[in-house]
């Protein structure tokens, strides 16, 4: 899967392929699918190496290390040496937003408060 800034611009005049949308939707929401890549993604908004992050969410510095290398090879990280570390951010913030979204969503559910229903016009 291609970082929002990787992926190649449309052809002026077509509209992109409806089921890649969906497909490449469906793909991003698999990798959210799992609580403890739900919590790196979270996190992610600054840079951070695995030690910083296994000590802030329930997992092993290992099982952080193999979630972070699934999420850097779908596009949802990215990752930069510094010396003999390396530091881990989010690519997008429209998957910033997604991950909020969710979390609200789940607040509102756990918390039995009322979910939003449409938007006023």
């Amino acid at each position: 899967m291609r970082a929002h800034n990787d992926v190649a611009p449309a052809k002026v005049g077509r509209q992109p392929d409806v089921d890649t949308r969906y497909q490449v939707a469906a793909e991003v929401l698999r990798h959210l699918a799992d609580p403890t890549r739900l919590h790196l993604l979270c996190l992610l908004g600054e840079e951070q190496d695995v030690s910083t992050l296994a000590s802030r969410v329930p997992a092993s510095r290992s099982s952080v290390s193999q979630h972070l290398g699934r999420l850097r090879l779908a596009g949802l990280v990215r990752a930069r040496r510094e010396g003999r570390r390396m530091l881990y951010r989010i690519t997008s913030d429209h998957l910033s937003g997604l991950v909020a979204e969710a979390l609200e969503f789940a607040d509102h559910t756990v918390h039995a408060l009322p979910h939003h229903v449409g938007r006023p016009e």
